[in-house]
């Protein structure tokens, strides 16, 4: 009996070897890097943020924002909020009690402008002003998270650089938003307009980072972190003098970042996306693009036939799979309640359901191994963490970071390697309710 079960051990482990060496081959003759290296992707990363905060050509755009956390609370002050990014477009009155306490009104949520047909730069502003009727006048002040690549100026207006998420408004790249969206509110009969405060999600949420910071702990610095539909990541910049930069927070746009290994699946994705060549990082990596990616991949294993005849004929049948629907197998495989886990029940060995589990968490993997490779980046780049008691706070938000599989305890275990372990520098994560409302308000009260 003993042998017999040692037996039957034994016979699990060799399976399972054999399991995954036939996922890496198959990855690997796609240029699929499985396990990559994060040190080699930080050095490359580095050199990328250097070249663009020194303005020579580099992926990443490196915005200056001319801003920083606040050294005082907020306090008996109230600020309109608008979050527009991604599909959703939400607006509320955030008002600080005498404490500093946020308090949220009137929060609505619409979808953004653009989305559904495209619009003139009046139609998109006008708009703007309809989503905000029911704010009119409520507070002379506007933080304005505005979600897309941006030039802040240093009056705090942002100008557009161009829209990374489908929206259809192109006369609208190039424009002074702030400018723009007083001029339309003005128009639709607001009485009075001190200041709009451009600013994207990842400054939004570092600054949140930093207004609520848990009793008794102390930071040297804060990060902004975003794995959701997209991905982008803000930091503080230490002086430099030699490059005539300030002390503030930097946008990255993070998810341009291109000196990286694309595979066979990440190149068929890529050119049938809407924007061939851009944000393919991002593409890599985030909740918006892995479901496309995960397509390529599975029917690619498939066509191949990978797996089982009669479950490489069923994969086949899928037009399409978006993220929630990966994830959904990756986080229950023998459930049905995925079109995945539905295919797997009607045909799949367990052979099968192992390689196509192997194979759809290496590319989660990557992600985790691409989220820890920025966040490392900005860790080092602020200069800052080498107390453990004043670690660098990185505020993470987005459900692709916490919902996605393992991904926030692979990144958690990544960074514990290469920067604790590795490079004695400190860190800690953290997430905060109505992070990025809170942070836009923060911002929209910063003369």
């Amino acid at each position: 009996m003993i042998f017999s079960q040692l037996n039957l051990k034994f016979s699990d482990k060799i399976k399972e070897v054999y399991m995954n060496k036939k996922a890496s081959a198959f990855l690997s003759k796609h240029n699929f890097p499985v396990h990559a290296d994060i040190n080699a992707m930080v050095d490359s990363l580095l050199f990328d943020m250097n070249e663009g905060l020194a303005k020579r050509p580099a992926a990443e755009d490196m915005i200056k924002t001319y801003s920083n956390p606040p050294e005082s609370a907020a306090a008996g002050k109230s600020v309109i909020v608008i979050d527009a990014g991604g599909t959703n477009f939400r607006s509320c009155l955030l008002t600080f009690d005498q404490f500093g306490k946020a308090n949220i009104d009137f929060m609505e949520k619409t979808t953004m402008p653009g989305t559904e047909k495209e619009l003139s730069r009046r139609e998109f502003f006008d708009k703007f002003a309809e989503n905000l009727e029911h704010l009119k006048d409520k507070s002379a002040n506007i933080g304005f998270c505005f979600s897309y690549p941006m030039t802040i100026t240093e009056d705090g207006d942002g100008i557009l650089i161009g829209f990374s998420k489908e929206i259809k408004a192109p006369e609208v790249v190039g424009c002074a938003i702030g400018k723009e969206l007083k001029a339309a509110l003005l128009a639709h009969g607001w009485s009075k307009i001190d200041r709009i405060t451009l600013l994207n999600d990842t400054v939004a949420a570092l600054l949140a980072g930093a207004a609520c910071p848990d009793e008794g702990q102390l930071y040297s610095s804060y990060i902004g972190f975003i794995l959701g539909t997209g991905m982008n990541a803000a930091y503080i910049q230490p002086e430099n003098k030699e490059l005539g930069i300030s002390k503030q927070i930097i946008v990255c746009e993070s998810g341009k970042f291109d000196k990286i290994l694309c595979s066979d699946f990440d190149k068929a994705y890529d050119a049938k996306s809407s924007k061939p060549g851009t944000s393919l990082i991002e593409k890599q990596c985030s909740g918006g693009y892995m479901g496309p990616l995960a397509y390529e991949i599975v029917h690619t294993a498939a066509e191949e036939k990978l797996f089982s005849d009669k479950f490489s004929e069923s994969l086949m049948q899928i037009e399409k799979l978006s993220f929630i629907e990966v994830n959904k197998f990756l986080c229950s495989p023998y459930s049905t309640g995925s079109i995945l886990g539905a295919k797997a029940l009607e045909s799949a060995t367990e052979e099968d359901y192992d390689l196509l589990f192997t194979i759809l968490d290496a590319m989660v993997d990557r992600s985790a191994r691409c989220a820890a490779t920025i966040l490392t980046a900005c860790v080092i780049q602020s200069g800052e963490g080498k107390n453990p008691t004043k670690p660098v706070c990185i505020l993470c938000n987005g459900t692709t970071f916490y919902k996605g599989y393992k991904i926030k305890s692979r990144v958690d275990a990544y960074l514990e390697e290469v920067l604790v372990k590795q490079r004695n520098l400190h860190y800690e994560i953290i997430e905060r309710e109505n992070d990025i409302t809170l942070g836009t308000a923060i911002a929209g009260l910063i003369s």
